[in-house]
């Protein structure tokens, strides 16, 4: 326990002196931190926060929040400290590194259909322009009326091909970095708009156009479901509610009765 303290004690003079910065420490090893990043973290960041959100800087704080937490649970604990104690301190620990995350997620779910629908709808008026340009000419045109959650990721890909990269890889990326409903389908149909003779090209037009439609026809269909089945759960809770008050009433009347 004394070791405990005296290395605190050292450890709280060398950041206050200065002699060790906090946000070193998390810069020289960030690639350890990044181990702990959710694959979809900064695209639950995006969609929440939109594209001007730092996720570095977020996720810093989010390691920053799990280490203060970390300390202030032994500095409490330190006088008691015992196996429990030290899996509860963890476990705070924890939760304060994951607190954001579980937030984001949240987020998501409640929004899922408006963020899912932003990719079909952004697709069917990428659509118009692949009839009249290049996939490449076609994405960057579509830029300033894409939705801002898409913009950082759809420079990312343009910059790649512009690159001269060819392969289907910078439509993978924007898929796993945008890991909306059917977003890897999508991206390939896409690449394949790119490739092949322009003969054949209306075709495999046509082919995207009946995709994108059916997928906001999908996007539709559970929107709807989702709204009826909500009705339905106030409706059941309006009866409820009705009936219990009714039994109520008759409950009282009758206690009355039988008073009188």
């Amino acid at each position: 326990m004394e070791v405990l303290i005296f290395g605190a004690l050292i450890l709280f003079a060398l950041f206050y002196n200065n002699t060790l910065s906090g946000k070193q420490f998390l810069e020289d090893n960030k690639d350890i931190f990044n181990l702990f990043k959710e694959d979809d973290y900064e695209f639950l960041l995006h969609a929440k926060y939109g594209p001007d959100i730092d996720a570095e800087v977020c996720f810093q704080k989010r390691i920053s929040n799990a280490f203060i937490t970390l300390a202030f649970g032994f500095f409490i604990g330190i006088s008691s400290m015992n196996a429990i104690v030290f899996v509860l301190i963890c476990f705070a620990a924890g939760y304060a590194f994951k607190s954001q995350y579980i937030s984001l997620k949240s987020y998501y779910k409640k929004h899922l259909h408006t963020i899912d629908l932003m990719l079909p709808y952004y697709l069917k008026s990428l659509e118009i322009l692949v009839q009249h340009y290049t996939v490449p000419v076609a994405l960057g045109k579509s830029l300033e009326t894409a939705p801002d959650i898409f913009k950082e990721g759809l420079k990312e890909m343009l910059a790649k091909i512009d690159a001269g990269d060819s392969s289907i890889d910078p439509y993978m990326d924007f898929a796993n970095k945008y890991p909306v409903r059917d977003s890897m389908r999508m991206m390939r149909l896409l690449y394949r708009l790119g490739i092949g003779s322009q003969e054949r090209k209306q075709e495999r037009v046509l082919m995207f156009s009946r995709t994108v439609s059916s997928l906001q026809n999908k996007a539709r269909e559970i929107k709807y479901k989702d709204r009826l089945e909500k009705m339905e759960s106030m409706t059941m809770q309006m009866l409820m509610a009705t009936g219990l008050s009714s039994m109520l009433i008759i409950l009282v009347s009758m206690m009355m009765l039988l008073n009188i």
